[in-house]
């Protein structure tokens, strides 16, 4: 009775973010109802490895005592301190203290925000702010690449390059712009690196030479294309592109919301390849879901560019939450526990998950497997010659999702039959083993499917 209730609220009043609204109507909710590690149970008992980490967030895993004693401690002394008015808190200033030590090269300026896609949206003021401050308005043209995801926010989802977040909404704006993705495993140069990464380079400087040299403000990039797919560049891709926006003076943005925080390895992927972006975005992994807080990390240049631009006036930028103490206290807390073992056993156990998920690279369906770290992709295809995508008729979204959820596995599902892992840093080995047995089960479950059967056989 308790659970039609709960099932039947929810269809009445609970919005879903980026759902079928009649179709989960008809659904109905599957309500989780607790967690601890890398596991979660839903209202049912049903226990499931959460191999998607709640939305790429849980990097810590759940039930972590530290996290819990930090917020409850906070919420205790100072559940809220503005930071406007020159006010602040000290868990919010020793955040962006202890984040700004630890960021690439001269990231030293942090501004709070709620999330992912409001800290892109500040992105775009602050970058604008900063060419006005320089006296050259007109560079107000923004681009980023085909496949990426940065938010779904007025602004930031035109940014994103995904149709789902530009149907009925009227995006993207006329001054956003594409290029083309790295995208390997269906690229039209081909596979090769060196190929792909000239091929990029080419694109960008030819978009930037259609707009004007003097017209393009920044470029984004996402060092892994999440959402998109989770799309792995070529090593050196994002190096290359950095090095391009240099040459072209325009402002590099590295969107890090789902790869910061031990995600693909060192706490910022950029790491990987030595880069420092003008500017950089965080959210997810900074408090690993357990308070709503994002970051963007400004260079010194931009940073006194528009600190010396504004003069005496304020900065008309801000939110009521901004900095908020309680989120900035779980965020220490959160970079104590990365730091004293979860990055290192996130490397081991991402070894471990690319190793097990390679290993079903044999299987009929299996075109691709990809991935860095804790944050992987198996590609389905139904002819591995020609790299033909699963049949819309067979609904991966919505199938697959519900095979592996019956396995006892969260993981993402997408339309084009993609499937997205990114597991908390925290997973056992018997974790990541699950994980890559339940994919198997649903593996061959969907090759048993009518309308994948079909698509091999026509």
């Amino acid at each position: 009775m308790f659970m039609n209730s709960l099932v039947e609220l929810d269809r009445a009043h609970l919005v879903h973010p980026v759902a079928s609204y009649r179709g989960h109507e008809k659904t109905g909710v599957r309500v989780l109802a607790s967690g601890r590690g890398a596991r979660v149970r839903d209202a049912s008992g049903h226990e499931l490895v959460d191999g998607f980490a709640g939305l790429w967030c849980v990097n810590a895993g759940y039930g972590q005592d530290k996290i819990v004693e930090a917020a409850t401690r906070q919420l205790r002394e100072l559940p809220y301190a503005t930071g406007y008015f020159g006010l602040g808190s000290e868990p919010a200033i020793r955040l962006a203290s202890e984040l700004a030590d630890r960021a690439p090269g001269d990231l030293n300026h942090v501004y709070f925000t709620l999330g992912g896609s409001d800290a892109v949206d500040s992105t775009v003021r602050f970058i604008r702010y900063y060419y006005h401050s320089l006296g050259k308005p007109e560079k107000d043209q923004f681009i980023s690449v085909m496949n990426g995801y940065h938010g779904s926010s007025t602004v930031g989802a035109g940014l994103t390059a995904l149709p789902a977040f530009h149907a009925g909404f009227g995006l993207p704006f006329d001054w956003q712009h594409k290029i083309p993705s790295h995208y390997s495993y269906r690229n039209p140069v081909g596979s090769d690196p060196r190929a792909i990464i000239d091929a990029s380079v080419a694109a960008l400087r030819a978009k930037v030479e259609e707009l004007g040299a003097d017209r393009v403000a920044a470029f984004y990039l996402e060092p892994i294309q999440g959402s998109g797919g989770v799309l792995v560049p070529p090593d050196g891709w994002v190096k290359a592109m950095r090095e391009t926006c240099r040459e072209l003076d325009i402002l590099f943005v590295a969107d890090e919301v789902i790869t910061g925080f031990g995600r693909t390895g060192p706490l910022f992927a950029c790491e990987d390849e030595g880069v420092v972006p003008d500017l950089m975005t965080v959210a997810k992994g900074l408090t690993s879901g357990y308070c709503p807080m994002g970051a963007v990390f400004l260079s010194d240049k931009v940073y006194d560019t528009i600190a010396d631009g504004a003069g005496a006036a304020a900065v008309g930028h801000g939110y009521t939450y901004s900095a908020h103490p309680v989120s900035a206290a779980v965020g220490l807390a959160c970079l104590d526990l990365y730091e004293n073992g979860l990055l290192e056993n996130g490397r081991r156990a991402g070894q471990r998950l690319m190793a097990g998920l390679r290993g079903l690279s044999d299987h009929p369906l299996v075109g691709e497997v990809r991935g860095r770290g804790m944050l992987a992709a198996v590609e389905l295809v139904t002819d591995k010659a020609k790299k033909t995508p699963l049949p819309a008729s067979a609904d991966p979204a919505r199938r697959v999702f519900d095979r592996a959820w019956d396995n006892g596995l969260v993981v993402r599902a997408f339309p084009t039959g993609i499937l997205g892992f990114a597991p908390p840093l925290c997973c056992t080995d018997d974790d990541i083993d699950a994980i890559v047995e339940s994919t198997r089960r649903t593996l061959d479950q969907t090759l048993e499917d009518p309308d994948v059967r079909a698509a091999m056989t026509g």
